[in-house]
C-alpha cells in the first residue's frame, strides 16, 4: 500500500477535526443549518491553520447529497470526490500560477455554467493576494452580480493586499494561530493511532517548532517518526529537527547573570558547534528573552503555553535578572541579528554577543542602594561594591 503523509491521511474532514478553529466552525455550522449561504467568503490567517480545509468541508456541507448540511458525511459520493479533489462543481484555483487578468477573465466565462450534481459551483481560490490589480477589476464586477448558483471562498495569509472592494464584498474569517497546548494535544492524538511512543515535552518541542500552524506541525512529527522509528525521544526531536537545546540558552542568560565571560562563551561555543544555524540561535534566544520579559510583568500569565516544569525553571532564572537586563539583552541580541543579515562573520558576532550580554551594565535598584548606603555609617565603600559590581572603589586616607 501507498504510504500516504501524516498531514494528508489525518487532513480533517469534518468542522469536528478542526483544531481550535470553533469561532469559525460554529458560524458555518449555523449558516449551512440556517441555509444562509453567502456568494463570498474570505479565510484570513497564518498558513496551516484551516483556511482551505475549511473551505472544502464548507464546499461539501453545501453540495453534499442532503445539503445544505452542517455534518457532512465524508463517505457521501459527491463529498467523496471534493475531497478527492476531482469534482467538477468544485475547484480549486492557486492564484499564485494563475494571477493574470486572462485567467481571471476564463473563470468568468464559466461560471455561466450551471453545476453538474451539486447545488452550487463553488471556487475555492488560494493565495487571493497574488492576483494582480487587473485581475481584481475583472473579478469584481462578478463578485457583485453572481448568478444565484456560485460561491466564490478566497483564502489568504495576506489580507491587507486584498482591495476593500474584495473585502466589502465577502464574509470575512480570520483564523487564529494554534497554541501550544491545542498543538501537542493534536499530535497526541495522531501518534496514538499511529502507535508511536513518544512524551509531553517531545510534543511540545514539535509544537513549538510548528509555530501555531497544525500542517507544519504534522509534517515535523512525520519527519521525526521517520528519523527515530515508533519510539521517539525528546533527543530525536533536538536532533532530527536541529532544534537548540534549551539547556543551552539557559546556561549562557544564567553567565550572563553571573557576568562570567568564559562561561557564556562556553556556552556560545557549544552552541556554534552543533548544528543550530545562528539565525535560529538568535531567533529562540529572543523567545527565551520574551518569555522571561512576559513573567516580570504577569507572573500568572496563562498564555506562555509552558508547563509546570518550564514555568519553573523560567521563573527561577527571572528572579535573578531585573527588567532593565533582559531589555538590554534582547537588543543586543536584535542588533547581532542585523550584523549577521549584514554579512558579518556568524561567529565572530555570536562570540561578542556572548562577551558582551556577561559585561553589560547591569540594573541597580537605587533605593535599595540608597537605603544600604544610608544604614552602613562610615562604611559606604564596602556595601557600594555589591551594588556597583566591576566598579573601582577606593578608600578615602584618613586626614
Amino acid at each position: 500500500m501507498t504510504y500516504q503523509v501524516l498531514a494528508i491521511k489525518y487532513r480533517p474532514r469534518s468542522f469536528d477535526d478542526v483544531v481550535a478553529q470553533d469561532h469559525i466552525t460554529t458560524t458555518l455550522r449555523s449558516m449551512l443549518e440556517r441555509d444562509r449561504i453567502g456568494t463570498g467568503f474570505l479565510f484570513c490567517g497564518p498558513r496551516g491553520t484551516g483556511k482551505t480545509t475549511c473551505a472544502r468541508i464548507l464546499a461539501m456541507g453545501i453540495n453534499c447529497t442532503n445539503g445544505p448540511n452542517p455534518n457532512p458525511d465524508p463517505s457521501d459520493p459527491i463529498c467523496a470526490e471534493i475531497i478527492a479533489g476531482s469534482s467538477l462543481d468544485v475547484l480549486e484555483i492557486d492564484a499564485a500560477s494563475n494571477t493574470g487578468v486572462d485567467d481571471i477573465r476564463q473563470l468568468r466565462e464559466n461560471v455561466r455554467y450551471l453545476p453538474t450534481k451539486g447545488r452550487k459551483k463553488i471556487y475555492i481560490i488560494d493565495e487571493v493576494h497574488r492576483l494582480s490589480a487587473s485581475a481584481f477589476d475583472a473579478l469584481l464586477k462578478t463578485l457583485e452580480e453572481p448568478p444565484a448558483h456560485v460561491v466564490f471562498i478566497f483564502a489568504t495569509t495576506d489580507p491587507l493586499k486584498v482591495p476593500e472592494t474584495i473585502l466589502s464584498r465577502t464574509h470575512r474569517f480570520d483564523f487564529r494561530r494554534v497554541s501550544i497546548d491545542d498543538l501537542a494535544r493534536h499530535l497526541r492524538t495522531i501518534t496514538d493511532r499511529e502507535n508511536v511512543t513518544i512524551s509531553d515535552a517531545a510534543l511540545r518541542l514539535i509544537a513549538r517548532k510548528g509555530d501555531g500552524s497544525v500542517r507544519d506541525s504534522i509534517s515535523l512529527l512525520d519527519q521525526i517518526i521517520g528519523y527515530a522509528g515508533d519510539e521517539v525521544t525528546e533527543n530525536d526531536v533536538i536532533t532530527s529537527l536541529g532544534l537548540v537545546d534549551r539547556a543551552l540558552i539557559f546556561a549562557l542568560v544564567d553567565a550572563a547573570i553571573q557576568s562570567d565571560r568564559i562561561a557564556a562563551l562556553r556556552a556560545m561555543h557549544s552552541v556554534t558547534e552543533s548544528a543550530v544555524e545562528g539565525k535560529d540561535f538568535l531567533l529562540e534566544l529572543l523567545e527565551h528573552l520574551r518569555l522571561l520579559m512576559l513573567l516580570h510583568t504577569d507572573t500568572d500569565n496563562d498564555l506562555l503555553a509552558l508547563s509546570e516544569s518550564e514555568r519553573a525553571d523560567y521563573q527561577k532564572q527571572r528572579d535573578g535578572l531585573p527588567l532593565g537586563d533582559i531589555l538590554r539583552m534582547i537588543d543586543l541580541v536584535t542588533r547581532t541579528i542585523g550584523d549577521i543579515k549584514a554579512g558579518l562573520d556568524a561567529r565572530l558576532m555570536l562570540d561578542l554577543l556572548a562577551v558582551r550580554m556577561a559585561e553589560m551594565d547591569r540594573t541597580v535598584d537605587l533605593a535599595a542602594a540608597l537605603a544600604e548606603l544610608s544604614g552602613a555609617g562610615g562604611k559606604e565603600t564596602g556595601r557600594s561594591a555589591a551594588f556597583f559590581p566591576g566598579a573601582k572603589v577606593t578608600e578615602k586616607p584618613n586626614p
